[in-house]
């Protein structure tokens, strides 16, 4: 395994943890935790015994307040057409494993383009989002134009733009940018019981529910319900189908095999 600098990389259970570890720095994303990132993403994606991926940020203050700025101020166009925070988004969306982003703190910029790549999102009381770009004179590049409206409505999703202004955790909540509330003590405990839910499913279910409804909603009502019969025609002929209605019938727990 690689070593890190800007993150921690673990693994318990079915679950692998990346933890963006620039605590001093609101856990800003510079282009070198970016590119270990990437890399852990890449170890996650190859290790069979992990089921799901949990993204978090270390300090208590912030999953991550953005992209480095000091970064940022001497990027042309040449490097901003590069994939950056929207090459992590997309791989995090595209990978077949569920992900899970486990927010504390400030979550902003190019750390909340990093969330919504995720499958899911939970967070604590005290957290805060935002799209602040059009502040610095510029607009988001990993993806928030895209991926925001899609989540939470282009209501919503023109407000945050557009305005640029903090919500809160109870407004994310209600909008439907996070899915769960959790006190700080129980944001990682609450990821881990996800996780461990997630592991019980058979292995092709996750990654097929995850591929139709990413693939689904590019895509016209009528070919997104095609592609569901034949997603279900697949899996109604796997090993995992009958020994799931099996155990659901005889009243015990299924023990699923990824065939």
């Amino acid at each position: 395994m690689p070593e890190f600098e800007n993150i921690l990389y673990a693994v318990n259970g079915p679950m692998a943890l990346i933890t963006i570890n620039r605590a001093d720095k609101h856990n800003a994303i510079s282009l070198a935790t970016l590119d270990e990132l990437q890399a852990a993403v890449r170890l996650v994606e190859r290790d069979e015994s992990v089921r799901v991926l949990t993204i978090t940020g270390a300090g208590g203050r912030a999953f991550a307040a953005g992209s480095d700025l000091s970064e940022v101020i001497d990027r042309d166009l040449k490097k901003a057409l590069e994939p950056i925070v929207q090459g992590l988004a997309d791989q995090l969306e595209r990978m077949p494993k569920p992900t899970i982003a486990a927010i504390d703190g400030i979550c902003m910029g190019g750390g909340l383009e990093v969330a919504l790549g995720c499958d899911l999102r939970i967070a604590t009381p005290q957290s805060r989002f935002a799209t602040p770009e059009g502040k610095l004179g510029i607009i988001p590049g990993g993806g928030a134009t895209a991926r925001l409206p899609r989540i939470v409505g282009r209501g919503w999703g023109m407000e945050m733009l557009l305005m640029g202004d903090p919500i809160d955790a109870q407004r994310a909540l209600q909008i439907g940018l996070i899915t769960r509330l959790v006190e700080q003590d129980e944001l990682l405990a609450e990821a881990e019981r996800m996780a461990t839910q997630l592991a019980q499913f058979a292995p092709f279910v996750p990654r097929t529910m995850k591929a139709m409804v990413n693939f689904g909603m590019e895509g016209s009502l009528a070919s997104a319900l095609m592609f569901e019969k034949y997603a279900q025609g697949a899996l109604v002929q796997t090993e995992d189908k009958a020994e799931g209605i099996s155990a659901f019938l005889e009243k015990r727990p299924p023990v699923f095999k990824g065939k």
